[in-house]
């Protein structure tokens, strides 16, 4: 049996891009294979090897596509991430694109951007398979993170590639996304000459179909297991991951902020939103009081992120809803600035808005200015706070790294310092575990339950796993989707 894609004792040429020990890896027909590992761990550069993109010392990749229209490695094989929720049509970006409804009519539908093929029957199969008919009119940036799924994977599949590499696609769903998203891709290795590597940073995430399983951590990709024996020799996570010496420093840190003169954080009364003809929230009615936690969940597209960009005076439509933030009425002459300064935020999409190659500090700093991807050089008198954080969160060591060059992971890690670091008395995390490894989702929940120890600290956290909300939660509202 000649294997699908084979790497023996691979080393690439340049040195920055290398794996601690040389790569031996083997896909054979009709195996489905997991890259499991923490953040950081090597998965990214063993993608790289896999398609190719850095040329090898010696002993090339191998590659055999049986029946394959195309000898080219770059049509049989696929790599699709889910790290970018939202995007236009030639991947650029901007803050506030979604709150943005003025410029609905200079963003392409999702018909604009599937490619014709002359392949009739595929494109059949996968419109019936996803549902894409109902999607075809809808603006992209419109589109609910499952329902951007379907449409990237449709997108990458109307290629007919014979491998689909696809990197954390279950993250930022909620339960019944998810299954929907697993049932999906056992349809496709069901009905197509498909072959599937997940990359994935939680064992928990390893689907049913998955056949065998690749451990990748510290830089060296492990032996390949089949999925039962990696679930049984897998390590459960510890208990807690913050030493208890940095949980005392962080809840006696003093608080330097000036102190809010109101009990009234938030108030919503009978707000809507609405985006074209679509209504995203009716007649919402939320009062958030100092030092309360709050959960807000709901479905994928129920409206939680235009909800948080209300509440972060980034969506322009707030100014025409009766909302009131530090016990001030919108639009009374508080500047944003004013508001912002109470505010630590930290949300999926945000690490696409700092596209410069800028060093880790500087981005934790750009949290005490209120800035989001603009650059300023941090004072020397903010520096000892932003390396504070940076301890904290066991990030030290990336200090002085280009932002850009980290994994997802780190980055992440990188923007929740950016999120404390004003010691904020609102903290807004909207998904803060998103795409974490075990240990690191332990690490980020302790320090949520230490910093809600602290006097009159008001939180809202976002997630769709209620097991990552701390202990501390006092209340929840949960949105239907409209």
């Amino acid at each position: 049996m000649q294997p699908i894609i084979e790497v023996i004792n691979g080393v690439t040429r340049h040195p920055s891009y290398r794996m601690k020990e040389p790569v031996n890896f083997v896909m054979n027909p009709g195996e489905q294979i997991a890259l499991v590992g923490p953040n950081g761990g090597g998965k990214s550069r063993l993608v790289d090897i896999l398609i190719s993109r850095w040329p090898l010392l010696m002993n090339e990749v191998k590659y055999h596509f049986p029946s394959s229209v195309s000898d080219m490695v770059c049509d049989n094989i696929k790599y699709l991430t889910f790290r970018d929720s939202y995007g236009d049509a030639d991947g650029t970006f901007y803050y506030q694109q979604r709150w943005n409804s003025q410029d609905m009519e200079i963003t392409p539908v999702v018909r604009d951007l599937l490619p014709d093929v002359q392949q009739s029957e595929l494109t059949e199969k996968l419109y019936a398979l996803f549902g894409v008919d109902e999607m075809l009119n809808k603006h992209v940036v419109l589109l609910s993170s499952g329902e951007m799924r379907k449409f990237q994977i449709v997108k990458t599949l109307l290629a007919n590639p014979r491998v689909l590499i696809v990197d954390n696609p279950f993250i930022g769903l909620d339960s019944d996304t998810r299954t929907l998203l697993k049932e999906l891709f056992l349809q496709l290795i069901s009905h197509f000459s498909l072959q599937l590597i997940l990359v994935l940073s939680k064992p928990d995430d390893i689907p049913d179909f998955i056949t065998h399983v690749i451990p990748v951590e510290d830089r060296i990709c492990g032996e390949k297991q089949t999925r039962a024996e990696f679930l049984t020799n897998c390590k459960h996570g510890c208990l807690h991951a913050l030493p208890e010496e940095k949980i005392q420093r962080l809840i006696a840190l003093e608080n330097n902020n000036e102190t809010l003169d109101t009990d009234e954080i938030v108030n919503l009364e009978n707000v809507t939103i609405r985006y074209g003809e679509r209504t995203i929230l009716k007649d919402l009615n939320w009062t958030i009081k100092k030092g309360e936690k709050w959960a807000l969940s709901g479905e994928n597209g129920a409206g939680k992120s235009t909800l948080l960009s209300l509440i972060c005076a980034d969506n322009p439509q707030s100014y025409t809803c009766n909302i009131s933030l530090f016990g001030k009425k919108r639009g009374t002459g508080e500047s944003i600035w004013e508001i912002k300064k109470h505010i630590g935020y930290v949300s999926p999409e945000m690490f696409r808005s700092y596209s410069k190659n800028l060093p880790v500090i500087d981005i934790v700093a750009s949290g005490l200015y209120d800035t989001v991807g603009l650059y300023r050089r941090p004072k020397p008198e903010h520096l000892a706070s932003c390396e504070w954080w940076l301890d904290i969160f066991g990030i030290s060591d990336l200090k002085d790294r280009n932002f850009m060059q980290l994994s997802s992971g780190e980055q992440r890690m990188v923007l929740l310092a950016r999120a404390f670091v004003k010691d904020p008395d609102l903290l807004i995390l909207d998904e803060p575990l998103h795409g974490l490894d075990n240990y690191r989702c332990r690490l980020v929940k302790d320090i949520i339950e230490a910093f809600c120890l602290r006097k009159d600290k008001t939180l809202i956290m976002v997630t769709h796993y209620p097991e990552e909300l701390p202990d501390s939660i006092t209340h929840s509202l949960h949105i239907q989707k409209n």
